[in-house]
């Protein structure tokens, strides 16, 4: 069983280092499936496993943007930014991540033609 199986989630906004240069990377949707549950502790423990999946993803070039998970908490829905697919499933490896699916994903909101035609 995966060190993932019952760990609770949370959020963390780390602090980011602000860059001068503009560095664009493709952003991906990740879909996972945790049959027993994706449980992280709100603990200490669960913070270090959540720097431990940053530092993971680092080796690749991979961020971590945001995670989804659904109500039953057998499904993530994860945004990352990263340089390809297979960089994404290479850091999910190194972290014990199952990966269901990886789709290129851009962002579409309620907001999109504000300002657009007249």
């Amino acid at each position: 069983m995966s060190p993932w199986g019952r760990i609770r989630t949370f959020e963390i906004e780390p602090e980011i280092p602000v860059r001068k240069e503009k560095v664009t990377m493709p952003r991906y949707m990740v879909e996972r499936s945790f049959p027993e549950g994706l449980e992280i502790p709100t603990t200490s423990d669960g913070l270090k496993a959540c720097l431990g999946v940053v530092d993971n993803n680092g080796s690749e070039q991979v961020t971590w943007v945001r995670s989804f998970v659904t109500d039953d908490h057998g499904k993530t829905f994860c945004i990352y930014d990263g340089p390809s697919p297979e960089s994404i499933r290479r850091a999910a490896g190194r972290n014990g991540l199952p990966v269901d699916s990886i789709s290129e994903v851009s962002v579409l909101d309620p907001y999109f033609y504000v300002g657009g035609a007249a």
